[in-house]
């Protein structure tokens, strides 16, 4: 299998199974409900999961959540910790209704800071970091290969927080002393504070992952600065890191980036409310997944209207056939799921379609869908009327059953109830 790496800008190859393949694929700032572009790193992760371990790989997901941040301080002065944790919950449950699973590992920033204490001591005792008033910078002069996943020039980098006592401009904050206003600190060599963004994702992959795993993941957003300032913090040490750099695309609203800041947002939960699971994930197949995605109520429409298609195949008498190897080739070549799904569209052989959609969470497609007796009742009701060509009653028989929210169909060999 061969995945586009970020870093060395080509598709490189996997290595061959067993593996192992650890991958770590970023997860969210936790300081309101996610946004649904939010979801993507999530399940691209999961499906790449189950994909390779079908493959006959060892694979371990970790997903991480950053429950540290500033963000956080700014959304709830005073009451950080207690938002960080209802939003946590809150984006658990929404993933979790995916219908994906879980990954293997979900670790917060919180329950990781010794060891991030003593990576960022690990950098100052190698003369890659330097304390400044309580607080710590990462010494980017001292890693010369800095901007290599990126391509940033030195002279086009913005100063990511500024403060006179840095050495360079674009040296980060590695560790930040308290702030006024902030309610969560921890003890360090430096004083009380806590940790900056960057180094708690190249210590929560280390510490789970070792330093060096296979695959690290996340939004297009985050090559620059959050992935390269994470590479260049393990690296600078001797860790090789992340082997193989997959940035998805991310989800566009009207042409727009979306975002909280931007205020263009739809949440899992409103996305899963108004149109469900599985409209939501085929809809997110339509895409390649390093490319942007539109969403908008009308490309939610056409995947809704691809997910009763589909459906529609199980309802239908089974034609055995389906070339298996075209949903494989089709993977195998930089997890190409528009490829995938049209092969899958092309299937009318039940056993093979259920496999291929449960490799997407979607065998639910599959699932026989059984109205109640009353409705079957309505509809036998309705087959007699028009038989005695009472058409009157036929319809009103066939509205009380769209009023319960089924769809009644003539076959050749009576009436077909389905769910609408």
């Amino acid at each position: 299998m061969r995945l586009y790496n970020t870093l060395t800008r080509r598709l490189d190859e996997l290595p061959p199974p067993p593996g192992p393949i650890r991958m770590y694929f970023c997860g969210p700032t936790v300081y309101a409900r996610a946004h649904v572009g939010n979801a993507v790193p999530f399940v691209l992760g999961m499906w790449l999961r189950r994909w390779l371990r079908g493959r006959g790989y060892e694979v371990t997901l970790v997903h991480n959540i950053t429950d540290i941040n500033d963000k956080i301080y700014a959304a709830a002065p005073g009451a950080s910790a207690e938002l960080a944790a209802r939003a946590t919950e809150w984006y658990l449950e929404d993933t979790g209704d995916l219908g994906l699973g879980m990954p293997d590992h979900l670790p917060k920033a919180t329950e990781s800071v010794p060891q991030i204490v003593r990576f960022i001591e690990d950098l100052i005792a190698a003369g890659h970091a330097y304390p400044a008033e309580g607080d710590v910078y990462f010494r980017v002069e001292s890693y010369p290969e800095y901007g290599q996943l990126s391509g940033q020039k030195p002279d086009q980098m913005e100063e990511e927080e500024s403060n006179p006592l840095k050495e360079d401009r674009r040296d980060f904050a590695l560790w930040k002393a308290t702030k006024e206003g902030e309610d969560t600190s921890w003890e360090s060599p430096w004083g009380p504070g806590r940790p900056g963004w960057h180094i708690e994702c190249s210590v929560m992959a280390e510490e789970l992952l070792g330093p060096a795993f296979e695959i690290h993941g996340g939004g297009l957003d985050l090559v620059f600065p959050h992935h390269e300032n994470e590479l260049a913090q393990s690296r600078s040490l001797g860790h090789p890191f992340a082997e193989l750099w997959m940035h998805n695309g991310l989800l566009r609203f009207t042409g727009e980036k979306m975002s909280k800041s931007v205020g263009n947002v739809t949440t899992i939960r409103e996305a899963l409310d108004e149109y469900g699971r599985e409209a939501l994930l085929l809809f997110f197949m339509t895409g390649q997944w390093r490319k942007p995605l539109d969403f908008s109520a009308e490309t939610m429409g056409q995947a809704q209207a691809q997910v009763e298609r589909l459906r529609n195949v199980f309802r239908a008498p089974n034609e055995p056939g389906g070339d298996w190897d075209a949903l494989v080739g089709a993977l195998e070549d930089d997890f190409n799921t528009p490829a995938a799904l049209a092969a899958l569209n092309g299937w009318r052989d039940h056993e093979l379609l259920r496999r291929g959609l449960d490799l997407f969470g979607l065998a639910s497609l599959a699932k026989d869908e059984s109205a109640p007796p009353e409705l079957v009742s309505l509809a036998e009701r309705r087959e007699t009327a028009r038989a005695e060509r009472d058409f009157a009653a036929a319809d009103e028989l066939r509205a009380r059953i769209e009023a319960a929210g089924w769809e009644v169909r003539d076959v050749a060999d009576g009436f077909q109830l389905v769910p609408k």
